[in-house]
């Protein structure tokens, strides 16, 4: 089980209205901001099994990692796990309302399986990020 991960930007304030927006629907908020030798940004989702009740999971740090590599993440795919599909359908419209660029409008997508629901989105690092709901309507 992964239990969280972290990706480069080259403009964490731009990460920040982005993934704040986009990531709303599906009950995540910003939980951290601050500077340890980068600003950073977390964000968490209601956990009650944590001790403080939220689990950040994803992570935004501005600018290039100092061990070297490229200066922002770019190219992956993340995907976060949606209860319902309107929550899918809720993610892609605040997805692209923050700017994304649409990479597949929520809907089944059956060759995964029969109850793939999940929409695609760049994000301003060009990262395709997605939500899905696995559960029947």
């Amino acid at each position: 089980m992964i239990d969280h991960m972290t990706f480069r930007v080259s403009d964490i304030g731009r990460a920040k209205a982005f993934y704040s927006a986009a990531l709303a629907p599906l009950g995540y908020a910003l939980c951290f901001e601050g500077n340890y030798g980068a600003n950073m940004l977390g964000f968490a989702f209601p956990d009650p099994s944590e001790p403080d009740g939220k689990k950040a999971d994803v992570w935004f740090i501005d600018g290039p990692s100092p061990f070297g590599g490229p200066a922002a993440t770019s190219g992956c795919h993340l995907a976060w796990r949606a209860e319902t599909r309107a929550q899918v359908d809720a993610f892609y419209q605040a997805a692209i309302g923050a700017g994304g660029k649409d990479n597949g409008a929520p809907g089944l997508r059956p060759d995964y399986h029969a109850h793939y629901y999940g929409a695609f989105v760049i994000d301003p690092e060009g990262n395709n990020i997605e939500a899905v709901c696995h559960f029947p309507e």
